[in-house]
Order: C-alpha cells, then structure tokens, then sequence
C-alpha cells in the first residue's frame, strides 16, 4: 500500500502544483460569474398538434415572457422547412412584457412530422423550439353514394 508520509516532492513542484491549482480554482469561478442569467421564459418549447388531416394547415401560438432586465428584441425566426411558417413581431418587449410567436405548418406530406424552429433575439441568443404531429391520408374522393336511401326519400 503506498503511504503518503514517505512520498518526497521537490519543492519546486510544490510550487508548480500550488500555483495549477489556484490557476483551476480562477478558471472555474470566472465561468461560473460570466453565465448570464435567463432573459426569455417559454410557456412551452414543444407542441404537439397529434393526428392532422392532409392538406389541412395548422397552427399553433408560443408565449414567451421578457424575464430579462433590458429590452427583447427578436430579430428573426427561422423553420427548418419550407412547410412551417413562423409569424413574430419585430417590436421590442419591455422587461416583463409577454409577446408570442405562431408557427403554421402547411400538412402537405403524409405521415409523422417534427419541426425545429430557432427563435433569435438579442443580438445572438437563441432558443428553439419543437412542432411535430402525425398527417394522416384524407380519401381522394368522398364516399359512394348509398342507393339503399332512396327508398326512404320517396
């Protein structure tokens, strides 16, 4: 077993060891005072909208809260596809002020979907978030007509 009391260091790797370690205690304190604090809340990042018809366009509306001590400003919204639309103001929102951005998404194409939108704001920052669902096949034509009714309209 080896035993502490009989391990010789050279001073000079005292020093070297001391000094890597308050050199690793600065570091770490620094990261930790340079986070910024939260500035936007979502209500919700994700949304599922569940079983869509094909060819039926859906929306949904995000809240966000300004929890920030300065203005927000969003600067863009970007989809990950041309099929989602998102709509957003360009006005700033003071501290405490709540706007939203509405996301559409076109149900062109069958089948289950996700999303990903990117919400920029503040000179850099950003945030995403989710839409996804499951676009089910509507019927090309509408149902045959039952001829068993005419009977009961005469």
């Amino acid at each position: 077993m080896f035993k502490f009391e009989k391990l010789i260091i050279n001073p000079n790797m005292k020093n070297l060891l001391f000094t890597l370690l308050i050199s690793s205690l600065s570091f770490t304190l620094a990261a930790q005072e340079t986070q910024k604090p939260e500035t936007v809340k979502f209500t919700e990042t994700s949304f599922d909208f569940g079983k869509i018809p094909q060819g039926k366009p859906v929306t949904h509306v995000f809240h966000i809260e300004n929890t920030g001590k300065d203005s927000l400003k969003i600067s863009n919204v970007q989809a990950s596809c041309g099929c989602t639309t998102p709509e957003w103001s360009n006005i700033p929102v003071l501290p405490g002020g709540k706007t939203q951005i509405k996301v559409g998404y076109n149900a062109a194409a069958e089948g289950v979907f996700e999303k990903v939108i990117t919400v920029y704001y503040n000179s850099g920052e950003a945030k995403q978030i989710t839409i996804k669902g499951n676009v089910w096949k509507t019927p090309d034509q509408s149902a045959p007509s039952n001829e068993a009714l005419n009977v009961f309209k005469q």
